[in-house]
């Protein structure tokens, strides 16, 4: 009688591997054991560490991040949506980047001005330290100049709104593009109060850019109507501008008075504060069902219950056929109770069977 051998294949035995790997494992995956010690790895989620953090004025700093290989180079003047776990409960919010985008070393930096009752800012400006580590998305944003670059540039900024701008002068001025006629005129409270200060005079000193410095404090805020004033070719030049609400809304005015309007590009910030509990209201946008609950029923279980046509799977967080976007509000991993928030247009996606409501939530189905 004859004895046939059948040998495993690669890919048989790797698969066989993997099964064994969870077995020993579970509940968790390999994978999670391999974020612990390599988080930065190919494919694994996107997360960066910071390598440093660097003062810029009392109430603001710099802060390096060396992200993980799947990062992809970002346009300036895009920002960067971060995640950082803080007290237990993962923020995320939202920073223009203002690295070059060609560093030998290929860290990113944001820069984050601490502002009252600010969880994340403040966290990143007063306790954030070298090693921490953050959840990264790609960049996005059109806050961004055109691949043909206007000869005559403004850009008009106040308080933080100067770190798109930076981002784009410094890629600018290193760059290949030959921009001669760039005014900057910023607005902060005290010369001391200059985000960047030192480096944007020093790029007027050498003639790269002119720089206009309006110190509220005391000279009053920015005359939007008066800025021909001290700009006095305004309709000629494409401007970008980011600050305070009302600041752009006086631009916007003028600029369309001006019949201008196409040349103003603006990026406004968003401050949303969610507030973190046990349950809450659930709205599920595109049935208009809505429904309360508890926190330690499932998203899943909620909508169904409010006869809602759920999309589901496994039920158990691992086939992700629940996944859909939470449009605002905040959830509750019931596996781990880490609490995610999301604001209107974060477009971040949850897996309903594992999460629960931890405050107001707006789930998009």
């Amino acid at each position: 009688m004859t004895t046939t051998t059948v040998r495993p294949t690669a890919n048989g035995l790797r698969r066989r591997v993997l099964e064994l790997a969870e077995r020993m494992t579970t509940p968790l995956l390999p994978g999670d054991y391999l974020d612990l010690v390599a988080p930065l790895r190919s494919g694994a989620p996107l997360r960066g560490r910071i390598t440093a953090v660097h003062p810029e004025t009392r109430d603001s700093v710099t802060v390096m991040i060396k992200p993980g290989s799947g990062w992809q180079p970002h346009i300036p003047g895009q920002y960067v949506r971060v995640g950082i776990d803080i007290d237990g409960v993962r923020q995320w919010r939202t920073y223009s980047l203002t690295s070059h985008t060609d560093r030998p070393d290929g860290h990113i930096s944001i820069t984050v001005k601490a502002i009252p009752n600010g969880t994340v800012s403040n966290y990143l400006v007063h306790r954030a330290t070298v090693g921490t580590l953050l959840q990264l998305d790609q960049a996005a944003g059109d806050f961004v100049l055109p691949t043909s670059v206007p000869g005559k540039l403004l850009f008009v900024t106040a308080g933080s709104g100067i770190t798109p701008v930076i981002g784009i002068l410094r890629n600018l001025v290193d760059g290949t593009h030959a921009v001669t006629d760039a005014v900057v005129v910023h607005c902060a409270p005290t010369s001391e109060d200059v985000i960047f200060g030192g480096e944007l005079r020093r790029l007027a000193a050498h003639g790269l850019i002119r720089l206009i410095e309006i110190n509220t404090a005391s000279d009053g805020r920015l005359d939007v109507a008066r800025l021909h004033e001290v700009v006095d070719d305004l309709t000629e030049r494409h401007t970008w501008a980011c600050g305070p609400a009302g600041l752009l809304d006086a631009l916007q005015r003028r600029w369309a008075e001006q019949g201008v309007g196409a040349r103003l590009h603006t990026e406004r910030f968003r401050a949303d504060v969610l507030t973190t509990g046990d349950g809450g209201t659930v709205t599920f946008t595109k049935s208009g069902a809505t429904a309360e609950a508890t926190g330690d029923k499932t998203l899943l279980d909620t909508g169904e219950a409010a006869g809602v046509l759920m999309p589901s799977g496994c039920r158990m967080g691992v086939c992700f056929g629940c996944a859909v976007p939470l449009r605002k509000g905040v959830v509750r991993d019931v596996r781990t109770g880490d609490v995610t928030s999301a604001a209107e247009g974060d477009g971040l996606v949850i897996q309903t069977c594992i999460s629960a409501a931890a405050g107001a939530c707006d789930i998009d189905i």
